[in-house]
C-alpha cells in the first residue's frame, strides 16, 4: 500500500512551516476552535491541528462530522462528559491526560459541568479551519 501522505499534493510544499496560532472562532456546534495547521494556514490537504475549548458550564449541540475522524487530547480543565452513539446512549468521562477518538459519522455531545474551561489539542483528517459539521437538533433534548 502506497502512503499517499509521503508525496506532497501541493507542489509548492517543499519546506517546513512555523505557524502562529490563528484567531479563535466559535464553531456552529458551540465549542471554541483555534487553528494551527489547516488548509488556510499552510495549504494542508489532509490534516487540521489546533486547540479546542469548551467553556465552563457549557455544552455542544448534538452533531456529527460526516466525512472525518477527530482525535483529541484533554490538556486542561476538570472533566467533561462525552455522549455518543445513534441515540447518544453512551456516556463517558474525559479528564486531563485522556485521549478521545470520534469516528466519522458518530453523533455526539460534549458537556462541561465544571467551573473550569476544558482545553484540548485536536487533530482531524479534514484540513478546513471550519470543519464540516452536521447539527442534529432532534437529539439535543436527550442529554441532561
Amino acid at each position: 500500500m502506497k502512503n499517499e501522505a509521503a508525496q506532497p499534493k501541493n507542489p509548492s510544499a517543499v519546506t517546513a512551516k512555523v505557524i502562529s496560532g490563528g484567531d479563535s472562532h466559535i464553531a456552529k456546534q458551540g465549542s471554541v476552535y483555534r487553528s494551527g495547521v489547516s488548509a488556510e494556514s499552510v495549504g494542508s490537504t489532509m490534516l487540521w491541528l489546533g486547540t479546542i475549548s469548551l467553556p465552563a458550564g457549557r455544552r455542544t449541540s448534538a452533531h456529527r462530522h460526516e466525512g472525518h475522524e477527530t482525535a483529541l487530547l484533554m490538556t486542561a480543565g476538570q472533566e467533561i462528559e462525552i455522549w455518543s452513539g445513534p441515540e447518544l446512549e453512551r456516556r463517558e468521562t474525559v479528564r486531563p491526560g485522556d485521549y478521545l477518538f470520534i469516528p466519522a459519522g458518530v453523533p455526539h455531545v460534549a458537556v462541561n459541568r465544571s467551573v473550569e474551561d476544558a482545553e484540548f489539542l485536536g487533530a482531524r483528517n479534514d484540513p478546513a479551519a471550519n470543519e464540516s459539521v452536521i447539527l442534529m437538533p432532534e437529539l439535543d433534548g436527550i442529554v441532561p
